[in-house]
This record gives structure tokens, sequence and C-alpha cells, in this order.
């Protein structure tokens, strides 16, 4: 079956296979957050992209190569499970240094942006995206010939930027940020992978972005 993202909470995950990436979004609840299992084809090695909830089935997809954990932000529904699932596997836990403090568990490595987030043989770069939360990140894959792949966390949506609570200068933060570093340097066919429901394309949304900043959410 071709990936189309669309997946539910108790539901089957959704699999993409690059050449050197394996991509597997699941729904967890219980407030049906995405979480991703990014596997090197090459070594097996796993990477686990928000540990939100459903610890027993993060730990099966992850299996015995979960090899670190990536929160993209501190908000308690993205990080439900983390203390569940380092405890069972060992894997280190990486978050964006401003947010780092605040999760349950400690964090093992704190990322700023521009760092480089290592799973097996490939490698996936840290974009700080100010404004959801002080530290909220994405990670970016450009090793796919085919297109790149963002993971956007709460950041960027299919129809908008990330929750900023009507406080103006986060808003005017988080949309600074993603015109700069996300819809500034990428191209359309970017593949965007959010913290909630269905994926998106940064072609499908860099039209709104007007939009976006007028509407002031």
């Amino acid at each position: 079956m071709p990936y189309t993202g669309e997946v539910t909470v108790g539901g089957p995950t959704d699999v993409r296979e690059t050449p050197a990436l394996t991509i597997t979004k699941v729904a967890t609840p219980p407030f049906e957050n995405n979480c991703y299992l990014l596997r090197c084809t090459a070594t097996g090695d796993t990477l686990l992209v928000d540990a939100a909830g459903d610890a027993p089935q993060l730990l099966a997809l992850g299996g015995d190569r979960l090899v670190g954990v990536v929160e993209t932000h501190n908000h308690w529904d993205h990080v439900q499970a983390l203390a569940e699932v380092t405890a069972a596997s060992g894997a280190p836990v990486l978050a964006h240094e401003a947010d780092a403090d605040d999760l349950p568990v400690p964090t093992d490595r704190r990322l700023v942006d521009g760092d480089v987030v290592e799973v097996g043989e490939v490698r996936l770069r840290v974009i700080h995206i100010e404004g959801h939360t002080p530290g909220s990140l994405a990670l970016l894959y450009e090793g796919d010939p085919e297109r790149p792949h963002l993971w956007s966390g709460d950041s960027l949506f299919p129809g908008g930027a990330g929750n900023t609570e009507k406080d103006a200068a986060r808003f005017t933060a988080l949309l600074d940020d993603l015109e700069a570093k996300v819809f500034g340097r990428l191209p359309d066919h970017t593949w965007v992978y959010p913290g909630h429901g269905s994926d998106t394309t940064l072609g499908a949304e860099r039209p709104s972005l007007a939009g976006w900043r007028e509407r002031g959410w």
C-alpha cells in the first residue's frame, strides 16, 4: 500500500520506505498524537520522534534497536510515554535546550539549531522553531533523492502554524522562524509529518503564509 500519512488511534501504522530510512507513523492515545519511528535500513537502528502515548506499542515498533527518543517539544501530550519507553529501552532522550528541563525524565543530549542527530547511517538536522514552546524543534532529513522529509512537531500543520495561545509575540516568532528556516530554505515537495493529524507538503501550505500572518493564528 502506498504511504498516505493517514492513521487513527487503534488502527494500523502507515509505513514509508525510502532508500536509507524506513518511516513508521502511528497515532497514540489519549490525545491522538502522531509518533514516528525512523529506522536506518542499513543498521536497523531506530529513532523515536515523540514518545506521546502507548509505550508498549512504541517499544514493540522500536524493537531492540531503539537508539534514541527525540522530543519535538515539552508539552505533556507529547511525553506521556517517555519515562516508560526510556526505562524499558535505555534509549537516551534528546530535546532542545530551552525545553529540556521540563521533560519528565532527564535529557541526555540538549540540542540547538543546526545540530545533527544520527540514527545508524542516517543524518537528521535540527531546526529550532520558537513559538509553540521556547524549545520547539523540527527534524529534517535530506538524504532521500525524491524529497526532503520534515518532522514538524506542533509547529506546522495542514492549514496553519501551531498554537501560540493568542500571544502575538509568540505567534510572530513562530511565523518568522517558519518562513526563514523552513519555507525560505526548503522546496515545495518537502513532506511534512506533524504532531497531530494528516501529513502535508510545504507546497500545499506556502500560498497561505500571508493569510496566516494576517489572521494572527
